[in-house]
């Protein structure tokens, strides 16, 4: 009977509505007919979507399945995990700054550290550390599961990268690994790592370690060199105050010390005395009764002496900013830095600063001390710094004057106007009235010596440095425009978008100038200036390279007929008297800012970019004050001795082998020639003062006759000559008040308004031979006198 009620496994399956086997008698026979899977999946029974979703069962499965996996990876990662032997600071070495050819720049001072007990400590230092560094220290296992899988979020989502280590595994990090790890892989290693060591070591031992190892800057290692380099006592004496200090220190030592920023130090050392008193370390009272402790002057080691202690300031400065290698890995890690400073660039660099400042270019006659020299020397092919001067000694003054020491550009930003013309569609046929003074606006600009011009292009208004025309070609086309240039060619300083931008108001660095005229050099192709070409770890690995891909901002015709623009104040402008003599293809431009407070000279060959800027700083030495005029000049501007020493420097350089091979400038390319002249819009001509004086000739012949004249007849000759008179002094055996030479000679053509120098005798003087050399004509076409400015302040023009 049993057998009667069983259903025939023959039996039909029922049919549904639709026509087809329906999903019961389906899924029987699935499940009776065919061969079970282990993962039924795709599932087996269903059509269309619901097919593929997987079932509940299977998704439990799945996710314990993954959990179980990753439990016994771990697991077995930890039963894998050996704790390595300490990171050995014996071996220990300082890296090494290397010149272009191998030969030593420099090194960085090696670890400064003393090795101290924790239990020689006071209770208060290892707590401070916890309480600035890891609350959990002394509960947790090692690692902060919390913490690590906040930061894992709020990165993977794209907030502020968050970092999660613990006391235990900083410690890790730089006991036992020796070097900073950032990928995910390495963070998990150590944390792995930091567990196994939460298992056999003490937190004491932990604790006295970390503070042994960890780098509180001022090259100290270890709490006991820290009190010793900022309380100048052992780490033992050591107060509550003084130890919340130097706990704040420990994420960004440099950025930190009090001698650095004083209010951020401040700022951590009451973060940390406020956690020491949530942790219960400390009382409310006790809090209270504290002040900021009173640091020690920290005196630098003798290596960064001399000129060369820029150098290496600036490779620390270039190294640090990546983020990958901070100083302490300079200290500890013994890098090799390769940096891109030519040896006998430099060496020539530093030496015709010391002629200049010995009297070597002036007939013995010394600037006085407080004259301040930047100089920089860029490759335009690839932005690699090749020379820097930007001190005699980095301990005596820590202010670089190549990089830090900026000052007013003068006219040595005119370039930058005329690019912004040629790429707004000016060319450098257009012309302009030159005559001075003229009003924009209220606005008055003088020419130097304050001479006209008649109707001149933009390529001898350029040459001479005419004020009023470029002050007309930057009000037509925009300021805004130049300072766009400005920026677009390398000046990184901050540029303002006012009129009188054209004339240099704007406080630049000889590097930022040096790496501008560089991209000009190259045609338009900007390279970011770079010192450091390469730094590797001692096993080889790269640790920075320095070149960076260029980009093309410029046009190059547009740069051609700048840079053709620019070659004719060598030949025939400001830059003549010294710089044309060296018989290469130059271009440049002289700059003098407003009262002489700076004077600039600017060139480059196809091969090589060079800024030399000169300044002078007060009594207090950190006011900026004017040049005192010295060797023959009534005052420095940029063609006197700017341009005197830019020539010292380079004629040597000029002649080295990398250099040697003249290379010559692309040929004019007259952007925008072809297009129908027009004249400046009648909105923006200059409101004038006086009528338009008639077109003065471009040269004038120094008078004949002068040498054997009186001092104030020939003086007074020179000015109806439309000439400028300066005279210098000198002992001699003729009558006083004779005119012994004049420089530039009789006959020579000059620029009106140019200086000629008079060397005149002042008597005998006993067992004294008399001076025979000329001193530099001051004939840089700026103005003697500054021209009122608008409220931005207007310089000279220089």
């Amino acid at each position: 009977m049993a057998g009667s009620t069983r259903r025939s496994s023959t039996a039909p399956a029922r049919t549904s509505p639709r026509g087809g086997a329906s999903r019961t008698a389906a899924t029987g026979t699935a499940r009776g007919g065919g061969r079970r899977r282990i993962i039924d999946y795709p599932r087996r029974g269903y059509r269309g979507l619901h097919r593929w979703l997987p079932s509940w069962r299977f998704v439990v499965g799945s996710i314990l399945a993954l959990v179980f996996l990753c439990l016994g990876l771990a697991v077995a990662a930890y039963a894998l995990t050996d704790v390595p032997a300490p990171d050995d600071f014996a071996e220990e070495q300082a890296s090494t700054v290397y010149y272009s050819d191998g030969t030593e720049l420099g090194t960085y001072q090696g670890p400064n550290r003393n090795l101290v007990d924790y239990e020689d400590l006071p209770e208060y230092i290892g707590q401070a550390v916890v309480s600035a560094e890891d609350k959990t220290f002394f509960e947790n296992q090692g690692i902060d599961l919390r913490g690590m899988a906040r930061a894992l979020i709020n990165n993977v989502t794209g907030g502020e990268t968050q970092g999660a280590s613990t006391l235990t595994q900083q410690y890790v990090e730089r006991y036992y690994v020796g070097q900073t790890t950032t990928d995910y892989l390495g963070k998990a290693k150590e944390a792995l790592l930091a567990i196994k060591i939460a298992q056999t070591e003490t937190k004491e031992q932990i604790l006295g370690r970390y503070l042994n190892t960890i780098y509180f800057g001022r090259n100290a290692y270890g709490i006991d060199a820290a009190a010793q380099v900022y309380f100048g006592k052992p780490a033992a004496e050591l107060d509550l105050s003084q130890s919340a200090m130097l706990a704040g220190l420990i994420p960004s030592p440099n950025n930190w010390d009090p001698a650095v920023s004083p209010e951020k130090a401040e700022q951590r050392w009451n973060y940390v005395l406020d956690g020491m008193e949530r942790d219960g370390y400390v009382t409310e009272a006790d809090r209270d009764a504290l002040t900021f402790p009173e640091t020690i002057p920290y005196e630098r080691s003798d290596r960064l002496a001399g000129p060369n202690g820029y150098l290496l300031e600036y490779v620390t400065q270039e190294l640090t900013a990546t983020g990958s290698i901070t100083e302490e890995m300079l200290q500890r890690r013994g890098l090799r830095i390769t940096t891109t400073i030519q040896r006998p660039v430099q060496d020539q660099a530093v030496a015709s600063v010391e002629k200049l400042r010995s009297g070597g270019l002036s007939d013995g006659e010394r600037p006085a001390d407080a004259l301040k020299v930047g100089i920089v020397s860029v490759d335009p092919t690839t932005g690699a710094i090749v020379s820097m001067y930007g001190g005699p000694d980095f301990l005596a003054d820590q202010i670089n004057r190549a990089t830090r020491g900026k000052a007013q550009a003068g006219s040595t930003f005119k370039p930058f106007t005329l690019i912004a013309a040629l790429e707004n569609g000016k060319a450098l046929t257009d012309t302009y009235q030159g005559y001075s003074p003229q009003e924009f606006d209220g606005w008055k600009v003088n020419n130097f010596g304050f001479q006209d011009f008649g109707t001149i292009d933009l390529v001898k208004a350029t040459e001479q440095s005419v004020n009023t025309v470029y002050a007309q070609l930057n009000l037509e086309i925009g300021p805004e425009k130049t300072a766009d240039v400005a920026e677009r060619a390398g000046v990184t300083s901050p540029v303002n978008a006012l009129p009188s931008n054209v004339l240099g108001t704007d406080d630049v660095s000889p590097l930022d100038m040096a790496s501008a005229y560089a991209t000009i050099a190259s045609q338009g192709t900007y390279h970011k200036p770079y010192m450091v070409a390469e730094a590797t770890y001692p096993d080889g690995d790269v640790a920075y390279s320095g070149q960076t891909q260029p980009t093309q901002p410029f046009d190059a015709g547009v740069m051609a007929d700048t840079t053709y623009a620019m070659t004719q104040v060598v030949q025939a402008g400001s830059g003549s008297t010294y710089i044309k003599p060296i018989g290469r293809d130059i271009a440049g431009k002289t700059g003098t800012s407003s009262d002489n407070k700076s004077a600039w000279f600017v060139g480059f060959t196809p091969q090589l970019s060079t800024a030399v800027a000169l300044s002078q700083v007060g009594e207090n030495g950190k006011d900026v004050a004017e040049i005192t005029p010295w060797g023959g000049v009534t005052q420095v501007t940029g063609s006197t001795w700017p341009a005197a020493l830019w020539a010292d420097y380079m004629t040597p350089v000029l002649q080295l082998d990398n250099y040697s091979t003249p290379t010559p400038f692309p040929p004019r390319a007259n952007v925008n020639a072809d297009r129908l002249p027009t004249a400046p819009p009648t909105t923006e001509a200059p409101v004038e003062t006086q009528a338009p004086e008639p077109e003065q000739p471009s040269t004038v012949p120094v008078p004949d006759g002068l040498v054997g004249m009186l001092s104030g007849d020939a003086q007074a000759a020179i000015v109806n000559a439309g000439l400028v008179p300066a005279v210098k002094e000198v002992f001699d055996a003729s009558p006083v008040g004779t005119v012994l030479a004049a420089s530039p000679g009789p006959g020579a053509q000059v620029a009106p308004g140019s200086t000629v120098t008079l060397r005149v005798s002042k008597g005998p003087k006993p067992q004294e031979p008399p001076a025979t050399q000329e001193p530099p004509p001051g004939n840089d076409p700026e103005p003697s006198e500054p021209p009122a400015g608008d409220a931005a302040g207007d310089p000279a023009g220089g």
